[in-house]
């Protein structure tokens, strides 16, 4: 029978039986939907029109491309929750094995708390905006305790959340637009020529952007479809919810980013939206911060399962439950906490740069983890295998996978365009990012024929990790 949400999750990495099965992909539209409904969506959808220079039009237009680019890899892993009932890094052991898995998923860990730690100061940025005595510690204080109810409770609350987050922040989001485009009148002719002047470079830069804010959930989107009931409909329903709430909360609250863009001058993006919304700008700024505080609770669950999957690795015979997740969900809030309020300013902006080049090492990840789901497997997992000692058939590593995962780094390199390190050929493309799309095109078939090789030749006898490929 399901738990109430007044009580721990039960559930930790391990698979939910049938019987705790439930929910339907309303659950998950609401899910993705609301918590991209937050103030760095918005401030990600300034960028269009800001940094990268684009008109309105054309700002929307690589915005949505963007998205449904990227939503379709987000969604294609969401579809994996029900056949398998784990968490998304604990399926990553069917493709890297055992301990292949631990670098790959210890490197998601980092990236959950420095994602949680920038929200912890983006939305205590919103809330000083409206309470301008408001100190910065006291300010990051209320977003990490807003933060700290649904982490700890877990999946149920979670849902239930984002569920009035899909009311509040959907309707704060189309007061926002009404409000700007009503009173201030944000496109005049000049921007309303698609790619005028050049802007090919600027368009492509913003679909990078989107396409892998999309991408960003891949490690842990399943992590919210696993309790649905196993069988293709569930499968079938979870890409189109998840697919369906991401890209469209998503490009809501990015197109108001796009538009306050346009206005925003020389202020931040969340100065100069506050200073739009007039009369209307507390309540809305209000429920914005609260919906990057529940956003904030969903990367510190599903750090905690990561961190737990890790764990369990080299503890095989302890059984992690919920007390275990409650620990190190309360170990990753005071880890986040205390990088947003310790840390000297320009310790954040290094960081957050550095996320942006972490970014790069899910790209071959989600790439062979789709391939190897879709292509080789259709799939079919042995689950229990995922948490035998020895690997089970998937064994302590698989080199195929690997070699593969170091490869579709390394050809990204001369593709990349970050803060911290620009490559040779996205300087040439104006600092255009294609690295992700180098990666995503290139790994697969690599690593199809890697995989078919090396169990041919170098598996002959079998010793367990074979499947008909």
């Amino acid at each position: 029978m399901m738990e109430t949400i007044s009580t721990l999750e039960a559930e930790t990495i391990y698979p939910i039986p049938s019987e705790r099965r439930h929910g339907t992909a309303r659950d998950l539209f609401t899910v993705w939907f609301g918590p991209n409904l937050m103030m760095l969506t918005v401030v990600t959808g300034a960028l269009a029109t800001t940094v990268f220079g684009l008109s309105l039009t054309s700002a929307l237009i690589a915005l949505l491309l963007g998205n449904l680019v990227g939503g379709i890899f987000m969604a294609l892993h969401a579809a994996q929750g029900p056949r398998l009932g784990v968490p998304q890094m604990i399926q990553s052991r069917g493709q890297f094995g055992l301990f292949g898995a631990v670098p790959i998923t210890a490197l998601i860990v980092l990236m959950y708390v420095g994602f949680a730690a920038s929200n912890l100061v983006l939305g205590a940025e919103g809330l000083q905006a409206c309470f301008p005595g408001l100190g910065r510690f006291e300010a990051i204080l209320v977003i990490q305790l807003l933060s700290a109810a649904p982490a700890i409770l877990g999946y149920h609350i979670i849902h239930t959340a984002a569920r009035l987050l899909t009311v509040l922040c959907g309707l704060a989001m189309f007061v926002c637009l009404g409000q700007v485009m009503m009173l201030h009148a944000p496109v005049p002719a000049a921007h309303a020529i698609l790619m005028a002047g050049g802007e090919w470079t600027g368009f492509l830069r913003t679909l990078s952007l989107a396409a892998l804010w999309q991408i960003a959930y891949a490690p842990y989107v399943s992590d919210s479809s696993r309790y649905l009931p196993a069988g293709p409909e569930s499968e079938k329903y979870a890409f189109l919810a998840c697919f369906s709430g991401s890209v469209s909360g998503s490009m809501l609250a990015m197109s108001v980013g796009a538009v306050v863009g346009l206005l925003a001058t020389e202020q931040h993006v969340v100065q100069a939206l506050t200073s739009l919304l007039g009369g209307a700008a507390v309540p809305v700024i209000l429920v914005l911060s609260l919906g990057i505080a529940v956003a904030n609770s969903m990367n510190v669950y599903c750090g905690a399962l990561s961190s737990l999957t890790v764990a369990q690795t080299f503890t095989p015979d302890r059984h992690y439950g919920r007390s275990a997740r409650l620990f190190i969900t309360l170990v990753l809030l005071v880890l986040a906490f205390g990088m947003a309020t310790l840390m000297a300013d320009r310790f954040m902006a290094t960081y957050s740069e550095f996320l942006e080049l972490l970014m790069s090492v899910m790209i071959p990840w989600t790439a062979i983890n789709l391939t190897d789901y879709y292509i080789l497997h259709h799939g079919e997992y042995d689950v229990a295998s995922f948490f035998k000692r020895d690997g089970g058939l998937y064994g302590y590593y698989n080199v195929p996978a690997l070699l593969c995962y170091l490869l579709g780094i390394v050809v990204q390199i001369p593709f990349l365009s970050t803060a911290l390190y620009t490559g040779g050929v996205a300087r040439a493309l104006g600092g255009v990012d294609l690295s992700w799309l180098v990666s995503l095109i290139l790994v697969p078939p690599i690593y199809i024929a890697m995989e078919r090789y090396f169990r041919v030749r170098v598996l002959p006898k079998g010793n367990g990790h074979e499947t008909s490929l």
